[in-house]
């Protein structure tokens, strides 16, 4: 069951028009977001052990492809508990261990706040760069300039990232039963809390531990790798490490697979061959798999690529693409077909256009490209919708018996 799926029961799209599409955003966008995670693994062992980037990350790409490509969701969904566990213990360790490091949270604070605008809510910290874009170093300090403004275009574009990934409804899709959304609500959150705050300590303190180690934004993302290796005998480093390598194996084992899903199933049987078998049916998706794989290695064959740059871009591709449609289908009885597909096709082509076109021209025009995306497919649904005839009644009686059982 995917996405695309649900879009086409909703709007009983029986030529299939709107999961095509949506399959096809999918895949684009999920090949970006896959090189990021095949990045993740690259950075990780070449800090870790000094090994060749490229063939590490080779390596970690064909595991996780390999796992996802036997298993399917019971191994993802199986691989993720496991993993998620680890990473959650990797970041509570390394938390507690870096403060210590550090002499103790006065210590850090003192020190991250002799750095203009590093802890300002209403500031940003402003590196002095080389012409290389490399940090300047004096003595054994990071140099910096003035602070420069937290502007409210940064703080737009920050707050933009709650729209994006309607992909992660996957999960909710294969809950047992909705009484469990409450359960699973509160495991999730509290996770989060956690697991979010740690990371976002973890760089902090490292900036304070190690404070010449990371010259750029790319090396900085390093931060945990080598605070581990610091800080943690070899075996430990060890196991607190592999928590990395757990969280790129579930996301790029999530999206491999929801991306081969939406080919086989949505494109392929959809659309091309309605009578397939589900034998034939998963050697698309094995097939799809594939290619995303090699496109993915690919698009992660640059060492200096930020994995901040690549996850934004595919998420704000998602969220523009998705969410406004998302959205619209759940809580809106008068969306029609035509609008879906055009709103959909609006949110992809404004984040691309914005984020190469439009963005370097600064100014408001630097705001995260989610946030435009989301907002014209937004508009471009209610008003195509409008302007087309309404739902038939068959539609609209369903959505209205799935509102009243959802009270």
């Amino acid at each position: 069951i995917t996405i695309p799926d649900f879009f086409s029961k909703r709007f009983h799209d029986d030529r299939n028009i709107v999961s095509t599409i949506a399959a096809l955003i999918i895949l684009v966008f999920f090949c970006v977001y896959v090189g990021s995670c095949f990045v993740t693994v690259g950075k990780l062992f070449s800090t870790l052990f000094g090994w060749d980037y490229g063939v590490m990350m080779i390596i970690g790409a064909i595991i996780v492809f390999l796992y996802t490509f036997m298993g399917g969701y019971l191994s993802v969904c199986t691989t993720d508990l496991v993993q998620g566990t680890l990473m959650f213990l990797a970041l509570a360790t390394v938390f507690i261990g870096s403060v210590t490091a550090a002499g103790g949270v006065e210590n850090t604070v003192t020190f991250l706040q002799n750095i203009p605008g590093f802890l300002s809510g209403t500031e940003i910290a402003t590196p002095l760069l080389d012409e290389a874009g490399n940090q300047l170093i004096e003595g054994n300090e990071p140099m910096f300039g003035p602070a420069g403004t937290y502007g409210i275009i940064t703080i737009v574009s920050g707050l933009a990232w709650g729209l994006g990934m309607p992909q992660v409804l996957i999960r909710f899709m294969s809950i047992r039963h909705s009484d469990e959304i409450k359960k699973s609500r509160i495991i999730a959150m509290i996770w989060l809390v956690v697991s979010l705050s740690s990371a976002v300590c973890i760089g902090l303190i490292g900036r304070a531990v190690i404070p010449t180690e990371f010259l750029t934004q790319s090396a900085a993302e390093s931060v945990f790798i080598v605070l581990s290796k610091m800080l943690l005998p070899s075996f430990f480093c060890g196991l607190v490490v592999s928590g990395i390598f757990a969280a790129a194996m579930s996301s790029s084992s999530s999206y491999l697979l929801i991306s081969g899903s939406a080919v086989a199933t949505n494109i392929f049987k959809g659309l091309i061959k309605r009578d397939a078998t589900d034998n034939q049916v998963m050697i698309v998706a094995r097939i799809t798999l594939t290619v995303i794989l090699l496109l993915g290695i690919f698009l992660a064959m640059d060492q200096n690529s930020s994995i901040f740059d690549i996850v934004s871009y595919a998420w704000a591709g998602f969220g523009a693409s998705f969410g406004p449609l998302m959205l619209c289908s759940l809580y809106w009885r008068r969306t029609t077909l035509p609008g879906a597909v055009a709103g959909m096709l609006t949110g992809a082509v404004t984040v691309v256009a914005w984020k190469n076109l439009i963005a370097p021209l600064g100014g408001w025009f630097a705001v995260y490209e989610l946030l435009p995306g989301f907002l014209l497919a937004l508009l471009v649904i209610v008003v195509v919708s409008k302007l087309t005839p309404e739902p038939s009644k068959e539609v609209t009686d369903d959505f209205d018996t799935y509102m009243e059982l959802d009270v």
